[in-house]
């Protein structure tokens, strides 16, 4: 069954004190198809993702998936398709809980910026003035023939850099991957260790990076170092301070490091891509695993890869965004911040081909060379489970796609998703004037784009086990 809720976008002939009591209550289902009508977009064509989604579990290459489609402010597709636990036949839900892994660098990274729009820290700054250990650091540099020589970083590790993924710190296995598996560090997967984040990390400065600061982009450690700097910055926890400033006041309500013992039996079981099909993942055993989000030993928070969330909590945080920092009245971070996050700060460095670097997202620079659906200006990323996201700002589109697929190569359905939600937009309105209008009408307080959490009234069972 598909689903489409408002997101809403109440009109402003209400008074002050009835707008407040219409952003507190629950909001009607849409009738079927009519958001996505209203959106620009045809519920005819949304409904070929279902059948594209089933068809992938039917045929053993998905186990199940929960995937929201958001534009202009409202959910114009939501469904659950196969199983949360194909063993015991329990089929996916829309409120199902998922390892978002990398996701997770996504709010760390909000977080980073909500200090420097205080003036708490300066994305500018040293990493050293927050954490000496990293006021100088090292490099391993190959030698022909084989081996490696460690040498002085050129220049001080900036926040900047860490955001950007160009500190030249990898994930353990690098030039240097001797050292790091001797200091017992190695790879994204934290939730099985009993020592504090800021402990690990503090370990982590003494060994020698992949590469010199600014020099090119290596995928690693960094967000999980900023999730010490923010420690150290305001003095809170990682997960107090990631709940108090942008899952609290988001209503993000099942966003959490380690599962409440009560919602255990939400959290979708992790599978992995073998000749065989799909095998169901061990209970334990590293990042191959089922992980120790529920029992713990529940110490160290991750902040490049440790939450769990839903697909309606994530699509919060990313309407959020998109709105310039703010979603039902509870505004995260400022505009200009958000502009800044979602621009490339790679160039001339290349992420991928057409596809840059901001802080703390992929952005899209040349839709050519990328070669697939989308806008310049579109950013995201994904999770090592699986999972990802985008948002195009032209089109006003959101787009959260969840399962827990570990390892998944050759795994297709992001370009499935992605063709098909694309080609769901039907509207002959070009994108910039389409966000300009929006943009004209938010100014006048004709609309008032938000998600409400009892709002997304996604059913139980939003989708279906496989015919």
């Amino acid at each position: 069954m598909t689903t489409r809720s408002r997101l809403t976008m109440p009109h402003a002939a209400v008074l002050g004190a009835a707008l407040v009591l219409l952003a507190h209550a629950p909001l009607a289902q849409a009738p079927a198809g009519a958001g996505a009508e209203r959106a620009g977009m045809s519920a005819a064509r949304l409904d070929g993702l279902t059948a594209a989604l089933e068809q992938y579990v039917k045929d053993g290459r998905l186990p199940g998936a929960v995937t929201i489609v958001a534009r202009r402010g409202e959910i114009v597709y939501s469904n659950a398709v196969g199983y949360r636990d194909r063993e015991a036949g329990a089929p996916m839900r829309t409120d199902a809980i998922f390892r978002i892994a990398s996701q997770t660098k996504a709010l760390v990274s909000v977080g980073v910026m909500q200090l420097q729009e205080e003036g708490r820290l300066r994305i500018a700054d040293p990493v050293g003035r927050y954490l000496p250990e990293f006021a100088k650091t090292t490099v391993a540099v190959p030698i022909e023939g084989g081996g490696y020589e460690v040498v002085p970083a050129r220049r001080a590790i900036t926040i900047r850099d860490l955001l950007t993924h160009t500190a030249g710190i990898g994930y353990g296995t690098g030039v240097a991957a001797d050292r790091w598996k001797a200091a017992g560090i190695q790879g994204w997967y934290f939730a099985d260790r009993d020592e504090p984040i800021a402990d690990t990390v503090s370990r982590m400065a003494a060994l020698p990076f992949d590469a010199h600061p600014g020099e090119r982009f290596v995928y690693g450690y960094g967000t999980d170092i900023l999730g010490a700097v923010i420690e150290q910055v305001s003095g809170r926890q990682l997960d107090e301070f990631l709940r108090e400033r942008i899952t609290a006041p988001l209503r993000m309500s099942d966003t959490h490091f380690y599962l409440p013992a009560e919602k255990a039996d939400r959290l979708a079981v992790v599978y992995s891509r073998a000749e065989n099909g799909l095998e169901r993942a061990p209970a334990q055993g590293g990042m191959l695993s089922q992980g120790s989000y529920v029992a713990g030993p529940r110490r160290s928070l991750s902040g490049g890869a440790g939450l769990l969330s839903t697909a309606g909590d994530y699509v919060r945080l990313l309407q959020a965004l998109l709105n310039g920092g703010t979603l039902d009245g509870a505004r995260v971070l400022g505009r200009k911040s958000v502009e800044l996050m979602t621009a490339d700060h790679l160039a001339p460095i290349e992420y991928q081909r057409g596809v840059g670097f901001g802080l703390g997202f992929s952005v899209l620079k040349d839709l050519g060379r990328r070669g697939s659906p989308g806008s310049t200006g579109e950013w995201g990323w994904g999770g090592a489970y699986h999972s990802t996201y985008w948002v195009d700002p032209a089109e006003q589109l959101v787009v959260v796609h969840m399962t827990q697929v570990i390892p998944a190569t050759g795994l297709d359905d992001y370009g499935t998703v992605r063709a098909i939600v694309y080609g769901s937009i039907v509207d002959s309105v070009g994108a910039e004037a389409t966000a300009a209008d929006t943009a004209r009408r938010q100014r006048n307080n004709l609309i008032t784009p938000r998600i409400h959490q009892d709002s997304l009234e996604l059913p139980v069972n939003g989708g279906r086990p496989p015919r």
